[in-house]
């Protein structure tokens, strides 16, 4: 009788009381299906992209439009360079988001908060990077939705479907960045209160990682899309 009590104090706790047909906690399992259908929306519009793109007659080449960066003047050339150091400010915040659920497991709280606080400035810095891409872009390129003053590889006229495309898809992106850098700035706020140690277990915070992961991993995608091809 011992055993029954205990085992069905620490056993995981399943919606309606039951257990779970995936084994898994009820959150984990409700992330994973918003996670999924938040793909769909992004292949939606990489898939609209890719099908636009590959129908048309011609289409600016990245290395000519995602030259610039910060402090470099009119005529920098430098490729792909300032959106591969976004890449890698995004990969490594994802990399600290893994350590901060790790800790979690071990219930180790200031390894937590640390991490957490990496990862909330790897996503400022992200947002940050993509704030001044999108300035310039308006500004100096005179660059927007509807707007499209970069001519096709080709020589031809570029068309507007591509600027409308690239904001939208990295706006939509960068709106995910940012939502998660709130729910970060969140799980560290309830962790520096010790709401996780009270429940005696940092499952949120895995939550939260899962979505920070999808973010970076749909970066890849965007990043291929839009610079790369």
């Amino acid at each position: 009788m011992a055993t029954t009590t205990a085992t069905a104090t620490t056993a995981p706790k399943y919606w309606g009381g039951g257990k779970s047909p995936f084994n898994v906690e009820y959150g984990k399992v409700m992330m994973w299906y918003f996670l999924m259908s938040d793909a769909f929306t992004f292949g939606a519009f990489l898939i609209a992209y890719g099908t636009t793109r590959f129908s048309a007659n011609g289409w600016p080449n990245p290395n000519l439009v995602f030259k610039s960066y910060p402090f470099s003047g009119e005529n920098s050339n430098a490729p792909l360079v300032f959106v591969s150091i976004m890449t890698f400010i995004l990969i490594i915040s994802s990399v600290t988001m893994v350590i901060a659920v790790q800790a979690g497991h071990a219930m180790d709280r200031p390894k937590v908060v640390r991490n957490l606080i990496w990862t909330i400035i790897g996503g400022l810095a992200f947002l940050s990077c993509q704030a001044w891409e999108w300035t310039h872009l308006r500004l100096d390129e005179h660059a927007w939705w509807g707007m499209n003053p970069f001519a096709n590889s080709n020589g031809t006229v570029g068309h507007q479907d591509f600027t409308n495309f690239f904001f939208t898809i990295t706006g939509f992106h960068g709106f995910h960045v940012f939502s998660g850098v709130i729910i970060n700035i969140v799980m560290l706020i309830k962790t520096l209160r010790g709401d996780f140690d009270k429940r005696g277990h940092y499952l949120m915070i895995e939550k939260a990682g899962l979505y920070w992961h999808f973010v970076d991993l749909v970066w890849v995608f965007v990043f291929t899309c839009f610079y790369l091809i």
